[in-house]
């Protein structure tokens, strides 16, 4: 199991993370969001749309009451949430199978709520709160598909890095 950690500084910053992980996905994939209550789950998912070219009119919200959004870009998105699922019978009850398993991708706030033996491999992004805007992000890869995206999402940071120090180092 791989994981990594970074720190946002912002609304702004949480959203490229999301951006960043959507030009990492195939389809098929499961993305678990852990935290909680206004840590920005649904902000990294409103990021993540934008990086598989959802239109920009499209509203993306926390499905906290219709429980399941679906999104249209280059890949269907899946968003679901388990918030208000309190026993395992309601959670049957959404054939949430049919979403985990589809060619699109499935990205669940309250990701704790799937029983634990449901999915295999996965990423699971833990978000909390870090004062003011700032929030910890840690990606844990759950088999070796997902292990690599967290080593490419890492991999990426160096890079930005290396670019905005480029720049300072111009002006």
């Amino acid at each position: 199991m791989g994981s990594w950690s970074i720190v946002s500084k912002s609304t702004r910053q949480t959203m490229g993370w999301g951006r960043k992980l959507a030009q990492l996905v195939k389809g098929g994939e499961i993305i678990g969001l852990v935290g909680e209550l206004g840590t920005g789950k649904t902000c990294f998912v409103r990021g993540f749309a934008a990086g598989l070219e959802v239109r920009k009119d499209a509203w993306i919200r926390s499905p906290t009451f219709t429980l399941i959004n679906e999104y249209h870009g280059r890949l269907p998105i899946y968003h679901i949430d388990l918030y208000r699922i309190g026993e395992r019978h309601e959670l049957e009850g959404l054939n949430l199978r049919e979403y985990l398993y589809a060619d699109g991708v499935s990205l669940i706030e309250w990701f704790e709520h799937v029983p634990a033996n449901e999915v295999d491999e996965y990423l699971e992004l833990k978000i909390a709160h870090g004062g003011g805007t700032k929030r910890q992000l840690t990606f844990v890869g759950h088999g070796e598909r997902y292990e690599k995206m967290v080593q490419k999402l890492k991999r990426s940071r160096v890079q930005t890095v290396k670019k905005e120090t480029r720049m300072r180092h111009r002006g």
